[in-house]
Parts: C-alpha cells; structure tokens; sequence
C-alpha cells in the first residue's frame, strides 16, 4: 500500500498544491480561466491526440469496452435520479446529481495517472470511455435537465446548446486526429511533432494544477433553495467513488460470464477511472443550466480529497 501512495500522492499533492496557492491569492483567482483554457485547448488535446496516435486502432474501436462503459454509464444516470429526485430535488438538479455521480475526472486526473499506474496499455480505455461521456453522458444529463418545464422547445434547446458545447470542445476532436493517425499511420512533421510532444508533457502537472484552483474558485449558488446538504452530497459522493467502480468492474464480471469478456488490462483501467473522484467540469454546466451549483461543488471537491485514500485502496486492490 505504501508503494501505491507514493505513486498517487505526488498527482494529489499537485491538486492540494493548485487549491492552496488560489485560497492563499498565490494564484489570482482571474487567473484561472487562463490556466483552465491552456489545459483544455493546447496541453491535453495534445496528450490525447499522442495516446490516439500510439494506439493500435483496434483498441480504440473495442466494442466491448465501450459497450460496457456505456451501459455503466446509462444505468448510473438512471439509478441516481431514480433515488435523488424527490422533494425539493427537481429535474434539473437530479440529471446533475446524476452528472456529477457518473462523470468522472478522466481527462484532468484520470490521464496523467492512469499512464503512470497502468501504463501504455490504459490510453484505449481511457479515449474511449471520455469520449462516451463527453458526447453521450454529458448531452443526455444536459437534455434530461430540461424535463422540468415539460417543454419541448427547452429540451430541445438544450440538446442543441449540448451539441455545440461538444463541436467546439477540443478533446473529442484531438481524439478523432489521434485515431486517424493511428489508422493511417500519418504522423506531423518533427517540428510540429516536438511541439505536440511538449505540450503533452505539460499537460499532466498543470491540469493537477487546476483542477486544485477550479475547486478553490467561489461559484454562485442558484437562485433557488440551497439542495446541498450534508446527506445529499455524501450520496452523491458515496455514488461516485463506490457504487460505479463496482458497477463498472461487476459488468466486466458479466461480460466475461456471457462469453464477451472486456480485456484484462481494459477492464482494470475502466474500474480505476469510475474510481477517480467527479470531473471539474460538472459545477461549471450546472451553474449554466440554472442547477444547484453550491451542491456539485461540493461534491467535486469532497469526492477529490476522498479519491487520495479511496483511489488508492481500488489500485492496491486492482492492479
């Protein structure tokens, strides 16, 4: 176990050390948005494009992976709103309950340490499960959001602001590249090619980096009544870290029953990130959409500091 935390604690320690130096003003808070945008448009697009790029194409077309993925996926969105949505807990703060239960941090941490953790072998598993819920996930949360008003302009409005948000977001167009590449065997000019590769190498620390500084940001709250109390966060909590990494490595189990089994290597790599704590991403479309915001903070922010010693336990345990 020792060996597993001094693998994991210094990719924490990175996240403890972005949202120390934003509390202390070390790192202007109007700085963020700039961190949180070269991440976002230069360094990672660059990481997953160099994983795309590097792995066989027919890992990133296994039909079981993300067959899996996806089932886990839709299940945990049903089953979350199914037991959130109640009282006070409305359409629009239930699909993102559900959100932030379901998506997990696979582009900010799950990347940079699933490499470390697993190895080559994990890039498949991870570009295809973050492309399932940053396309399907995402843009089916948003929509169901929008059952609150029962109208059917609104949802549909909101599938349409769902599906531009993805046409302009980079990561799944960086994976598209690193697939064709892959498929292709096409590769940039070294000078571009070095430029990519510096760029991905960045990417890790300084996404830890901010994930630290986005959870220390003060977000509004919505205009409505505050739904984030003690014991509707832990559930949610409690969903992330726990029901969908075991949900996730039982429908491996299935899988290998029915006579599909889900690679070895895969499967452990889709465990892990079901583990990892819920994406930074999430409080920003809820504060969007009009949801409780304060409430998806917080469970971001719980999940990650819990994920140091319960991400740890599942690698002990996995890998």
């Amino acid at each position: 176990m020792l060996q597993i935390l001094l693998v994991t604690f210094p990719f924490f320690a990175l996240v403890l050390l972005g949202y120390l130096a934003t509390q202390a003003r070390v790192l202007p808070r109007e700085a963020i948005g700039g961190l949180n945008s070269f991440v976002l448009y230069f360094a990672l697009p660059c990481m997953l494009y160099r994983f795309g790029a590097r792995t066989p194409i027919a890992q990133l077309l296994d039909v079981r992976v993300a067959s899996t993925w996806l089932a886990c996926a839709l299940i945990m969105v049903t089953f979350t709103v199914l037991t959130t949505r109640r009282g006070a807990v409305g359409w629009n703060d239930a699909a993102f309950g559900a959100l932030v239960a379901t998506f997990p941090n696979s582009g900010f941490m799950g990347v940079p340490l699933l490499a470390t953790l697993v190895g080559a072998a994990s890039a498949a598993p991870v570009i295809v499960t973050l492309t399932i819920d940053m396309v399907i996930t995402s843009s089916l949360c948003v929509a169901l959001s929008r059952l609150d008003t029962m109208d059917e302009h609104g949802v549909r409005r909101a599938a349409v602001h769902a599906l531009r948000g993805m046409a302009l977001n980079p990561l799944p167009w960086s994976i598209l590249l690193g697939c064709l590449s892959s498929a292709t065997g096409w590769s940039p000019p070294a000078p571009v090619a070095t430029t990519v590769g510096l760029l991905a190498d960045a990417a890790s620390p300084t996404a830890l980096f901010t994930i630290g500084a986005v959870l220390a940001r003060p977000r509004a709250r919505a205009p409505a009544q505050d739904l984030g109390t003690t014991g509707a966060v832990a559930q949610l909590v409690l969903y992330k870290l726990l029901v969908h990494p075991t949900l996730v490595l039982s429908a491996g189990a299935l899988a290998a029953a029915v006579g599909r089994p889900v690679p070895h290597t895969a499967l452990v790599a889709m465990t892990l990130l079901a583990a990892l704590p819920s994406a930074s991403n999430v409080p920003m479309l809820a504060e969007r959409f009009g949801a409780d915001t304060a409430r998806v903070a917080r469970v971001v922010m719980i999940s990650t500091a819990l994920a140091f010693l319960t991400f740890s336990l599942a690698v002990a345990w996995l890998v």
